[in-house]
């Protein structure tokens, strides 16, 4: 079982720089998420003015849009220590209950993943937010017996990206839930400037705009590109602008819609291997040689968000849009859905 209070740290001093600027140290330097942020503003102000610990909060959206980033801005502006952990590394009621017992009053645990705890530790943890107890069985059998251990109160902070998958007892159980929402490409602007001004790189504006706007709504992949398109800059001696975005996109397979490779080996598959479909997912995975959950999970929301696809009870079907992307002849007729399985 894994408990970490602090993040591994990059191997050199420059790259120590670039994690630290990425990551705001309060609410005022969180760019986007204007509505969740004046949400965890008010309900830490009103802990605050009561001394007492804040409600549980849940942090729902896609990755890379700063949920970890909020759980650390949550302890500092409380002014409480943090203690990190997931939902993968909890997989028995004892590993719940090793990180339970070793809390401080007022510390704040942050789980990630949440929803991939074992579900003996969420029946655990129910008890633990509401009371600020859990129950310790000692023996086995008919001779089992149960013991009250009692909690220091601790705000509990959990991520996740499917929250479908709590189940309503556990999410009934958190005081705040916020939903985070994809970026904007001004707001995406934004996080990019901030981050090369702190670490003083020389990037011109229109380089930054064209970043944000293959990021896809994601500050996380904005802040990769950035690095990448750095490090090109860099090595080839040159000014970070338009051309070198160009240059080191192309050469990391990013198109000027955000798409990687997967993404165009997903459209093409769909374009010319099913004339634009319908398609179904497990065929469609199997055509392009990655799993179904992978395609589903990663790949599609982003495709679906940007209208190149759309979902219907037959598969995936390719918009117009698609064919004009990607500079194909717009084919009408469509192949039977019974060749390629269900459309889920």
């Amino acid at each position: 079982m894994s408990d970490v209070t602090v993040r591994p740290e990059p191997e050199s001093e420059a790259e120590l720089a670039f994690e630290g600027a990425l990551r705001p140290k309060s609410l005022g330097e969180f760019v986007g998420q204007t509505k969740v942020r004046g949400q965890l503003q008010l309900l830490l102000q009103a802990a605050t003015m009561q001394s007492r610990t804040p409600d549980h909060i849940l942090l729902a959206g896609p990755p890379g849009l700063g949920k970890t980033t909020l759980a650390m801005i949550v302890a500092h502006e409380s002014g409480r220590p943090l203690r990190m952990s997931s939902g993968p590394a909890i997989q028995h009621a004892g590993d719940l209950a090793a990180v339970l017992s070793a809390l401080i009053p007022g510390e704040v645990l942050f789980i990630d993943e949440i929803h991939r705890m074992a579900r003996s530790a969420e029946e655990m943890l129910y008890l633990a937010m509401e009371d600020f107890r859990i129950d310790i069985m000692v023996g086995k059998g008919a001779g089992a017996t149960s013991i009250p251990l009692d909690l220091a109160p601790f705000t509990l902070v959990g991520a996740t990206t499917r929250s479908g998958l709590l189940p309503n007892p556990l999410r009934d159980r958190f005081g705040f839930t916020a939903h985070l929402e994809f970026y904007e490409t001004e707001e995406l602007e934004k996080v990019l400037e901030r981050a090369a001004r702190l670490l003083e790189l020389d990037f011109e504006k229109a380089a930054l705009r064209e970043i944000a706007s293959r990021s896809r709504g994601t500050p996380r992949i904005a802040n990769r590109l950035l690095r990448r398109v750095r490090d090109y800059a860099l090595v080839h001696r040159t000014v970070a602008g338009r051309d070198a975005v160009d240059a080191a996109l192309e050469l990391y397979d990013v198109d000027p819609l955000g798409l990687d490779r997967l993404d165009r080996a997903v459209m093409h598959g769909i374009l010319t291997r099913f004339d634009g479909g319908p398609v179904g997912l497990n065929t469609l995975a199997v055509s392009v040689g990655e799993e179904a959950e992978t395609i589903e999970s990663v790949v599609e929301p982003f495709l679906v968000r940007t209208g190149l696809i759309t979902r219907t009870p037959r598969g995936r079907v390719a918009t117009p849009a698609a064919w004009d992307h990607f500079g194909l002849a717009r084919r009408e007729a469509s192949v039977p859905t019974a060749l390629f399985g269900d459309g889920l």
